[in-house]
């Protein structure tokens, strides 16, 4: 059973005196790749390092995250155009706006947020779109893109079935974490009713561990419980859940 981890931070301080294990581990349970979101200027190295180690299974992306925009985000902004000058990505990510922590720079997130959607359409790659209290915001923001063939993914998805819909006619993906797994979780009614081809899994290690691990540092070896879990709610196979999930990524990611 062959899955793949499409949000996972395993270069930060977290796995600072495991890391290798970590990632061994999840090869070992069946991930084959684990795609890594950048959060600003100081997780580039460490990320690439990373990817330096493990070339074929960690693979990184490119953005500004939006809770590090703050008021030096030009140059922030410039430092992750320079990378996209000189490095291979798989995405634009993560990027989108967070109006949970702090709405301060709410409209500086807005417009780091479309100078990536232009990133994303210059280097035709997809968005990785974080959207924690924002969803209708981004939505509105991206309905004027609608046809400027821009997709990708909306991580850790916060919206209900409707929500979904509408994103994926936005030629855009749901990404299913641990959150799944919880009771009473919205995510799990989106999975419900909604196509496993619309479907993408993900981690955010070390964040929101599934059950059984709750309240643990989350890693990608942990992802075969998400899976299981919308095997549960689907009342399929849990290789059926990997077979297109896992195809899922490798078609918009370009594994």
């Amino acid at each position: 059973m062959q899955l793949i981890d499409t949000h996972a931070h395993l270069y930060l301080q977290q796995f600072d005196q495991d890391r290798t294990v970590v990632v061994k581990r999840a090869i070992d349970s069946g991930v084959s790749h684990m795609l890594l979101p950048n959060v600003d200027q100081t997780t580039i190295s460490q990320m690439m390092q990373l990817h330096g180690d493990f070339p074929e299974s960690c693979i990184p992306m490119m953005a500004l995250h939006p809770t590090s925009v703050k008021n030096d985000w030009k140059k922030q902004f410039l430092s992750i155009e320079k990378q996209l000058e000189k490095n291979k990505f798989c995405a634009i990510g993560e990027t989108g706006i967070d109006l949970y922590w702090d709405k301060t720079f709410y409209k500086k997130q807005c417009e780091v947020f479309e100078k990536h959607i232009e990133l994303a359409g210059h280097y035709d790659l997809p968005l990785v779109i974080h959207s924690r209290n924002s969803l209708k915001e981004i939505l509105d923001i991206m309905k004027n893109k609608s046809g400027s063939n821009i997709h990708g993914v909306f991580h850790c998805f916060p919206g209900n079935v409707e929500e979904a819909n509408k994103v994926i006619e936005l030629g855009f993906m749901i990404g299913v974490g641990g959150v799944v797994t919880y009771k009473n979780s919205a995510i799990a009614k989106v999975v419900e009713n909604i196509d496993l081809k619309h479907l993408l899994l993900e981690t955010d290690a070390p964040y929101l561990a599934p059950v059984p691990k709750r309240g643990k540092r989350n890693e990608s070896s942990y992802l075969v419980f998400i899976a299981e879990k919308i095997a549960e709610i689907k009342g399929i196979h849990v290789n059926e859940v990997a077979a297109v999930t896992t195809n899922n990524a490798i078609n918009l990611f370009g594994l």
